[in-house]
């Protein structure tokens, strides 16, 4: 699996997270756009062989680990919910990151 299909797949588990965390609540639909729309954006410019989608993706995803370590802190209900969010933002900043990383360290011939 490339790095760029664990970036779409993690975006888009992401996405659904937040579909399933967010859904429940009363302001559902304003929720879900504000959470759940832009790991699907991501995904599908990621998808188009975009280098910019990963970068973006990078920076989005250092705000969805913040989110996830304050409402892990502060929520013990949503505790669960947090921790995928954590764990999701820390493999797309991987994904993100991988073939650059890859590059930088690869041996030289």
């Amino acid at each position: 699996m490339s790095a760029r299909q664990v970036l779409v797949a993690a975006l888009l588990a992401l996405a659904a997270l937040f579909v399933a965390w967010f859904a429940p609540q009363p302001s559902a639909r304003v929720a879900v756009a504000v959470f759940a729309l832009p790991p699907v954006l991501l995904a599908a410019v990621a998808l188009r062989g975009s280098r910019k989608a990963a970068f973006w993706a990078g920076v989005f995803a250092l705000g969805w680990f913040s989110h996830g370590v304050m409402v892990a802190w502060s929520r013990p209900g949503e505790r669960g919910y947090a921790i995928a969010e954590i764990v999701l933002a820390l493999v797309i900043i991987l994904a993100g990151n991988l073939p650059g990383l890859r590059a930088r360290f690869a041996r030289k011939r």
